[in-house]
C-alpha cells in the first residue's frame, strides 16, 4: 500500500540548511496498522505528510497504491488523496461554519457522491454520535470533535488513513474510546492506518511501530 524509498525532508533557512529527514525507507502492506513514534522534533509529523502526499521530498520517493507521487503536481496528489486517503489532524480541522454531518459531507461532495447525506448521516451513527448531527463544532466536545474527524476520514472509504496524534488533545477514557473505534474500523473495512503518536497505549494496538530518531529511523518492530 505505502513504500517510502530514502526519504529525505529539508529546508534552507539563510545560509542554514536543516534536515528533518534522512534516508527514511520502509514499505506497508495493505490493511497494517503502524504506530510512528519518537521524541518531539525527529521527524514524525512531516514524514506523515509525505506519505500523505500533503508535502514533497527533497529526495527520494513515495508510491501510495501503486502511484508514485514524485511526478504528480499539487492537484493530481490532491485528487489521489480524495479517492484513496482520509486523513485526521490532531487539531481536529473541522470547518466551525459547518454542521457535523456537514463537515463529514465535504469530502463526499468533492468526490461528487451523490449518496453524501446518507452516508455522512451512517458514519456519524457509526461513531456515536447520531444525536449531534446538526451541532456546530464549538458546541461539540474535544472528543465528540475528534469522533467528528475519524467519522469524516473514513466516510470516501479510503484505502489508508494518516492519523497525526489522533488522541493528543483527549483525556484518557475519550483517547481510549477513539483507540478502540480506530481498531475496529481498520478490522471491518481493512483500512491500512498510519498513526504518528506519543501515546504507548495507542502505539501499542499497533502491529507495528517505527521509531524516529533525529530524522531517521531507528528501530522498526513488529508487535503482532
Amino acid at each position: 500500500m505505502l513504500v517510502a524509498s530514502q526519504l529525505t525532508k529539508s529546508y534552507q533557512n539563510g545560509a542554514h540548511r536543516l534536515t528533518v529527514l534522512r534516508d527514511v525507507s520502509f514499505s506497508v502492506r495493505a490493511g497494517d496498522w503502524i504506530a510512528i513514534v519518537g521524541p518531539s522534533g525527529s521527524g514524525k509529523t512531516t514524514l506523515l505528510g509525505l506519505l500523505a502526499g500533503l508535502d514533497t521530498p527533497s529526495e527520494g520517493s513515495v508510491l501510495l497504491d501503486g502511484t508514485d507521487l514524485g511526478p504528480l503536481d499539487e492537484d493530481a496528489r490532491a485528487r489521489i488523496r480524495g479517492e484513496k486517503v482520509g486523513f485526521i489532524f490532531q487539531s481536529f480541522q473541522l470547518i466551525p461554519t459547518l454542521t457535523a454531518i456537514e463537515n463529514v459531507q465535504v469530502p463526499l461532495e468533492l468526490r461528487g457522491e451523490r449518496d453524501a447525506v446518507p452516508r455522512a448521516r451512517l458514519w456519524l451513527e457509526r461513531v456515536g454520535l447520531s444525536d449531534r448531527t446538526t451541532h456546530y463544532p464549538a458546541q461539540l466536545s474535544g472528543g465528540e470533535q475528534q469522533r467528528v474527524a475519524v467519522a469524516r476520514a473514513f466516510a470516501n472509504s479510503p484505502r489508508v488513513l494518516f492519523a497525526d496524534e489522533p488522541t493528543g488533545n483527549l483525556d484518557s477514557a475519550t483517547g481510549e474510546r477513539i483507540i478502540d473505534l480506530l481498531a475496529e474500523l481498520n478490522r471491518e473495512a481493512g483500512t491500512t492506518i498510519v498513526i504518528v503518536t506519543h501515546d504507548l497505549a495507542l502505539a501499542g494496538r499497533a502491529g507495528r511501530i517505527i521509531r524516529l530518531s533525529d530524522g531517521a529511523v531507528a528501530s522498526d518492530t513488529e508487535t503482532q
